[in-house]
């Protein structure tokens, strides 16, 4: 799933600007990173990787995980801080920057929404941490049949289920006709077309880009702050 993260965030990005833009030679951009629910740290670190990052913040109110991240990191020069940094604390824990040239390009939600109680009351604080022209990219499950026989029947089955008993709660799975409306009704500052992309797991392959999946289950989710 990370790889297909990267390529998401890159269509998102590259639909921020004109083809003479993303072809020019002129000084290559650079994109600061807010990863909130970064467990133990697979995105988080390889977005710290990429040439094109300037910093990434990553955060998890779990104190276990944040520790395996550290350990993680401190076995790669290559992600050391200040590039990346990462805070046992919530994003309610987390102050919101006095600038907009403070605040993150690209805020990342992967698997997150889907265990919280109030998502929209969630964005709402996140929302504060994106400068105009930022992104908030994410992924997510609907809330569909197949879901619960993919997500809740197989994956948490016992003897065969790839995550314990519990995990997940199809009730608190969000359809994209939710999010769009949230970002186009009820989410503060104004806000660009909201994208989806399915994604699906094929066995001996792994997971793919399906294009008009994302009513069924997994997918990724993208909008861009205009002010």
């Amino acid at each position: 799933m990370n790889p297909l993260r990267h390529d998401f965030i890159r269509l998102c990005m590259d639909s921020s600007f004109s083809a003479a833009e993303t072809t020019s030679t002129s000084t290559p951009r650079s994109y600061s990173y807010l990863d909130i629910g970064c467990g133990g740290g697979i995105f988080a670190s390889s977005a710290a990787r990429l040439p094109s990052t300037s910093t990434v913040t990553a955060i998890d109110p779990t104190e276990l995980v944040i520790q395996v991240a550290k350990s993680h990191q401190r076995s790669d020069p290559a992600i050391a801080a200040p590039k990346l940094r990462y805070l046992n604390c919530a994003i309610e824990d987390l102050p919101v920057p006095a600038t907009d040239e403070q605040k993150v390009d690209v805020l990342t939600v992967f698997e997150v929404l889907e265990h919280i109680d109030s998502p929209s009351s969630f964005l709402e604080l996140a929302i504060p941490h994106v400068k105009p022209g930022g992104w908030i990219i994410g992924s997510t499950i609907s809330r569909s049949l197949t879901a619960f026989l993919t997500t809740k029947l197989i994956a948490e089955a016992p003897l065969i289920g790839v995550v314990p008993p519990g995990t997940h709660d199809w009730n608190k799975y969000i359809n994209p006709s939710e999010l769009r409306q949230y970002f186009e009704t009820r989410a503060s500052g104004s806000w660009g077309k909201f994208k989806t992309q399915g994604v699906v797991y094929v066995p001996a392959l792994g997971w793919r880009f399906v294009n008009n999946s994302e009513e069924f289950g997994n997918y990724f989710f993208g909008v861009q702050k205009l002010g």
